[in-house]
């Protein structure tokens, strides 16, 4: 759906809308990718009945995704731990 590339380059915040069915609202799911480690993936967002993301970063270890701030290094939001 949208990526934004961290201030120095390193990282690359990428969002996805998911569908989970009939029975359940869209979800945006966000992971990170590490640029200089042959393109590691790790997820770093899932909100439930969202349909559109608004990523921006605050600095190159912190981004916010739909008003979620994040340091990528220790933290990731999920709505199911909430």
């Amino acid at each position: 759906m949208t990526e934004e590339t961290s201030p120095d380059g390193k990282y690359t915040s990428k969002a996805y809308v998911t569908n989970g069915g009939a029975t359940t609202a869209y979800s945006v799911r966000g992971e990170l990718v590490i640029n200089d480690k042959n393109s590691k993936v790790k997820n770093i967002y899932w909100n439930y009945r969202e349909e559109t993301a608004d990523i921006s970063w605050q600095d190159n270890d912190t981004v916010i995704i739909n008003g979620h701030s994040l340091d990528v290094l220790k933290e990731k939001f999920d709505f199911r731990n909430q």
